[in-house]
């Protein structure tokens, strides 16, 4: 009697279950066929929807069929389960994210949001698993079954967030004392390798006073790691008419532009992030913190990181500990230290998503006003000529009193964050004098020129970066230029300059002729020779570029290991070195190309080089495969076309990884007029002709024209369909 109560019992809920899972299926269905789905000749989506929730489901399924793998990887590193397909070595880096992103926070969070946010929520989860269900041969890593409140743990489209910025090693001696994994967790200063690639992009907007057609022009150039979006459009009959780079698994276009206005962002200098040290206590069997004249308890929370092992899965449970300020993240001379960063899941994705449909300046100008994105800088340029500058748009407002570059005192509440500033109390320019506004990652206050904002204007905390070579290399592009069109601004995006060698390598030249070592001086002629006269222009055939670049990397080098610290050797300080630091240097890329490429005067192009070997997040880079030479060089060199590249164990070819990810110049005309190029191809299978169809075009910049209207589409179609079929 027993047994078949038992078995009635389970029958009951296996219809249950497999109703609910007809139940899904047939929304799945219905929504599909509100929904179509047009290729263009690039293998480029062009996602239309009855509404927004539509284009939502469509553009959703469209990148899960281009790269899965890079849309479920972005959510198990959001959601903290890395570790779950990696193994141990990640449990920290989980830990790490699951400090911020509790899932029933997050689900509670998915609750209070408004209903039209809930419906796009609803419709990236269905997209995703509607594709999953007709496409049973791909076999997810972890997430088997996406639910919208996921969306709430990847609100932000940048590459490496806020969290990112807690260090492992110190993460993982606090919560895993005695832990062996720890140790391994952050590598030892390696100084043989190369100096860390610039993080960044660039953004260009020109006013229509400085362009030819009297249109305003946008530059959108972000620099991340490559095949990190995807490109398309997604449409709507509610108004939604957006195209640009989505960030694998998010449902609105991160860097882009609509029929009325575009948006590029660059990453912020802003100090959005806090640490304080607390003074903790053990009271009655639990920990209290000092806060003002009160003791206040810490607050607890258990923390479960399930891992893969050769055995089965297997997990590793913490006591998490956290103040009003938020969780500890590590200890420092006895006292626990304490991170407060931005958290506002719901306003980030309503700002992320709103600005796609903005109509002007006004409009746009409105979701800044929910305050929620805390990394970014924005240029923005529109149809009526407007153009602007919007500074990292979540700056908390503190005593000026205080260093907040050092972990400040916790227990005193004149430290505690006042609020946020205002959009208007943040660096904000609108359409200045010299019609031109950029940002790439440097500070803001050269960012237009004579019309430039002013640094004393602002509290100290509101920039914490300087000036770069490729600022220094953007102004003089843009000083007093008046005849832009879309095709010269593609142009400068792709000047070969590079302004970090016109002061080093005349010091170095000095020091060749102020040598007394004749031996050292002779062997070092012919080089010399060649930089003197050099341009200081990249180029594929350029050999000084080839000698120069090895240089600049051994100095930088030298000069790291010399100091103790890697990244921030400048070329200010490159020209202060001592001048047998120069030369030694030289001669080390000397004998460096010739040990590599047979002869020091080995042509640019020979060296750097673009190649796709197949779908892994984690290229296999290979000497003996196909590859295409590269004519731009590293951003650290001041270059605004970047190609982060270098060799890689078993190869002498550099190899790029990062840089130039998408390049889009648009013209607001009448009506919107774009051009762009995606590093290697759209489609992250290789057996697609879209795998690598773009290569030779993002090598050369050679930007293909954007279909953003349907007439345009006409005669460049692949394929339409509707998902699922």
């Amino acid at each position: 009697m027993i047994n078949l109560l038992r078995f009635a019992l389970l029958f009951v809920f296996s219809c249950a279950a497999v109703a609910a899972d007809n139940a899904d299926i047939t929304r799945w269905k219905t929504e599909a066929t509100h929904v179509t789905i047009t290729r263009d000749d690039w293998g480029i989506a062009h996602v239309v929807g009855n509404t927004d929730a539509d284009a939502v489901f469509g553009m959703i399924y469209a990148q899960c069929e281009d790269d899965f793998n890079r849309v479920e990887t972005n959510y198990i590193n959001a959601l903290g389960r890395l570790a779950e397909s990696e193994g141990e070595s990640k449990i920290y880096q989980d830990l790490r994210q699951k400090l911020f992103m509790d899932p029933e926070v997050l689900k509670k969070q998915y609750g209070e949001s408004p209903d039209w946010l809930k419906k796009l929520m609803d419709a990236f989860a269905d997209g995703a698993n509607f594709y999953l269900y007709k496409h049973r041969e791909v076999k997810p890593l972890v997430i088997t079954r996406f639910e919208p409140w996921m969306a709430m743990s990847f609100t932000e489209g940048s590459i490496g967030g806020d969290i990112e910025r807690v260090n492992l090693r110190e993460l993982g001696a606090f919560y895993g004392k005695n832990d062996k994994n720890v140790a391994q967790l952050v590598p030892a200063e390696d100084y043989d390798a190369p100096e860390p690639e610039p993080s960044g992009s660039n953004g260009i907007a020109i006013a229509p006073s400085n362009t030819t057609n009297h249109h305003a022009l946008l530059l959108i150039n972000p620099h991340t790691s490559f095949f990190f979006r995807s490109e398309l459009q997604m449409t709507s009959h509610e108004g939604l008419n957006a195209y640009g780079a989505v960030t694998w698994g998010q449902f609105f276009i991160y860097q882009g532009f609509n029929d009325h206005t575009g948006w590029m962002h660059t990453s912020s200098g802003v100090d959005a992030v806090d640490e304080y040290v607390e003074q903790v206590s053990k009271s009655g069997g639990h920990y209290v913190y000092k806060y003002g004249s009160e003791e206040r308890p810490v607050k607890e929370r258990i923390i479960h990181v399930p891992y893969k092992t050769d055995h089965g899965m297997a997990d590793k449970t913490f006591t998490a500990y956290f103040t009003s300020h938020g969780p500890v993240i590590r200890e420092a001379d006895g006292k626990w230290i304490t991170i407060q960063l931005m958290q506002r899941p719901i306003e980030a994705l309503e700002q992320s998503y709103l600005r796609t449909k903005t109509a002007n300046y006004a409009a746009y100008r409105k979701t800044m006003d929910l305050q929620a994105n805390s990394s970014n800088n924005t240029i923005f340029a529109d149809s009526d000529g407007d153009i602007a500058y919007f500074h990292g748009n979540f700056i908390p407002k503190r005593n000026d009193k205080y260093d907040y570059t050092k972990p400040v005192d916790g227990s005193n509440p004149d430290t505690d964050w006042h609020g946020l500033l205002t959009v208007d109390q943040t660096p904000h320019l609108l359409n200045p004098k010299s019609g031109w506004l950029y940002n790439s990652n440097n500070w803001p206050w050269s960012g237009a020129g004579d019309s430039s904002l002013k640094k004393e204007d602002f509290p100290a905390y509101v920039e914490t970066g300087g000036e770069s070579a490729r600022g220094l290399h953007a102004i003089r592009l843009l000083t007093n230029k008046k005849d832009f069109t879309a095709d010269s601004l593609r142009t400068s995006a792709y000047d070969s300059y590079l302004p970090w060698f016109e002061k080093t390598i005349p010091a170095l030249v000095k020091a060749w002729e102020q040598d007394s070592d004749a031996q050292q001086k002779s062997a070092l002629a012919d080089q010399v020779a060649l930089l003197r006269k050099w341009d200081f222009r990249w180029g594929v055939d350029s050999v000084p570029t080839s000698l120069a670049v090895f240089w600049g990397e051994d100095i930088t080098r030298a000069m790291a290991k010399q100091r103790g610290r890697r990244g921030g050797i400048g070329y200010d300080d490159v020209v202060a070195a001592p001048p047998q630091m120069m030369l030694a240097s030289l001669a080390a890329a000397t004998d460096k190309l010739k040990s590599d490429f047979g002869k020091w005067q080995t042509p640019w192009g020979e060296i750097n080089r673009f190649q796709r070997v197949n779908g892994d997040i984690v290229q296999p880079f290979n000497d003996s495969l196909p590859s295409i030479p590269v004519e731009f060089t590293s951003s650290m060199w001041g270059s605004l076309a970047s190609f982060g590249a270098h060799a890689y164990p078993g190869t002498k070819k550099w190899y790029g990884t990062s840089g130039n990810s998408f390049v889009a110049v648009v013209e607001f005309g009448p009506q919107v007029h774009a051009v762009a190029v995606t590093a290697g191809g759209e489609s992250g299978h290789p057996n697609s002709k879209h795998f690598n169809d773009e290569a030779e075009r993002y090598s050369t910049g050679n930007l293909r024209e954007v279909y953003f209207y349907p007439a345009q589409l006409k005669g460049h179609t692949e394929k339409q369909y509707r998902p699922g079929e």
